[in-house]
């Protein structure tokens, strides 16, 4: 079984060190990845406040946005030090902001500059360097522009490729309009495979249940679960787990943090698809019980989903708006 066999996507405002703490209590074996971050923002930010994370965390990774290989060499020399598994370079991002910095997805048009990145990363590290593109960018569709990405990037060491299965539409399309609208290229991910067998390929993108990801796992090395595994994820627990041995965990973490809000926000998919997950949502939600920060509010909800009605009494029911779990 490869390294990356599952695994959760790097999103922005979404999986944080406490959504992380989180999802490795449902699942023990699942690859787990940071936000992007900038090299500038280590290089002139806060180091700790980026890269500080829990040992119960591995395997994780930490993705990192840039396209000058000596910063991005010395701000994965920086993830190393910080104890993480993997150093993830992003060339799939697609917003204006990542490319106006010159990076993301916009790099796919530059091959050589992304071996230069992964060479001079390399060269500082004991750790892997991988790299998550796109099949492509704007509307060329020609699967040997993908290949040729790939084997550039492959003669400068990097063995790992995460394949988001659309192009990236680099203008006139939001970043949610290109997680959506690009068609799925399931066969282009396949054909890399095939192609390149030496490789570890993981295709990413649409990808929304369990089926799926045998049908993936059936054609290449492993799977990246995005917004799937975030609103719904119970799709990655591991056989045996229960979702009161999640809360009770959460429940013990979220005592020696400052605000339940940190974990709160990440959970509210845990009974997804449940005939009380609506309760749970709500009880997760509810702004006075939040700003008394008491971790015990989780196991109260537990409690309820798991042996109350299915709805609150209306005349309990709190009128605030659900708590929102980012954009």
């Amino acid at each position: 079984m490869t390294a990356h066999r599952l695994c959760v996507a790097p999103m922005m405002d979404w999986t944080d060190r406490h959504c992380r703490f989180y999802l490795r209590q449902i699942s023990a074996r699942a690859f787990l990845y940071t936000e992007m971050i900038t090299t500038g923002a280590l290089l002139h930010g806060d180091v700790e406040r980026h890269l500080a994370f829990s040992r119960e965390e591995h395997p994780v990774a930490a993705q990192l946005g840039g396209s000058e290989p000596q910063d991005l060499a010395h701000c994965a020399r920086l993830v190393q030090e910080y104890g993480y598994d993997e150093v993830n370079l992003n060339c799939g991002c697609p917003s204006e902001r990542v490319q106006k910095g010159a990076f993301g997805a916009c790099l796919m048009a530059e091959p050589e500059l992304v071996a230069d990145c992964v060479r001079a990363m390399k060269e500082r590290l004991s750790i892997p360097v991988t790299v998550k593109h796109r099949t492509g960018i704007d509307r060329g569709e020609a699967y040997d522009f993908l290949a040729r990405f790939v084997d550039t990037v492959a003669r400068a060491g990097c063995s790992t490729f995460i394949v988001h299965a659309r192009n990236a539409v680099l203008k006139g399309l939001s970043p949610k309009e290109n997680r959506e609208i690009p068609p799925l290229k399931y066969e282009y991910v396949h054909r890399l495979k095939r192609d390149f067998p030496q490789l570890e390929i993981v295709s990413n993108g649409g990808i929304t249940s369990r089926p799926q990801i045998d049908a993936q796992l059936a054609q290449v090395d492993g799977v990246m679960l995005g917004r799937a595994a975030y609103h719904d994820s119970w799709i990655l627990a591991d056989p045996g787990k229960s979702r009161a041995q999640v809360v009770q965990a959460m429940a013990e973490y979220a005592a020696h943090l400052p605000s339940l809000r940190y974990v709160a926000r990440h959970m509210l998919g845990l009974y997804h698809g449940h005939p009380r997950a609506r309760l749970w949502r709500r009880m997760l939600s509810d702004p006075a019980r939040l700003s008394q920060n008491d971790p015990r509010l989780l196991l109260e909800a537990l409690d309820a989903v798991e042996s109350g009605p299915k709805e609150i009494p209306h005349e309990r029911r709190p009128q605030a708006q659900e708590f929102q779990a980012g954009p």
